[in-house]
């Protein structure tokens, strides 16, 4: 199985720590992290979302991210 979770962040730079430390925790069951955040030549905005590929059963990291963000998931069989 495969799971892949989607987490908007609304205030990307004052959750990157919290948010970096969760992911950390978890790095060893996250196959592939990526990041999308709106920029332009001057602007970078302060919100974005993370997606994430895990292998196997995600409900614990699902289940902490939740505690924080909004979360969306799709599982593959």
């Amino acid at each position: 199985m495969i799971t892949i979770i989607g987490v908007a962040l609304a205030n990307r730079n004052e959750t990157a720590v919290e948010f970096q430390s969760i992911l950390t925790k978890y790095g060893c069951k996250i196959r592939t992290r990526l990041g999308l955040h709106a920029s332009e030549k001057d602007v970078c905005l302060n919100s974005g979302i993370v997606l994430l590929e895990v292998p196997g059963d995600a409900a614990e990291l699902i289940a902490e991210l939740k505690e924080h963000w909004e979360v969306q998931t799709m599982k593959f069989e």
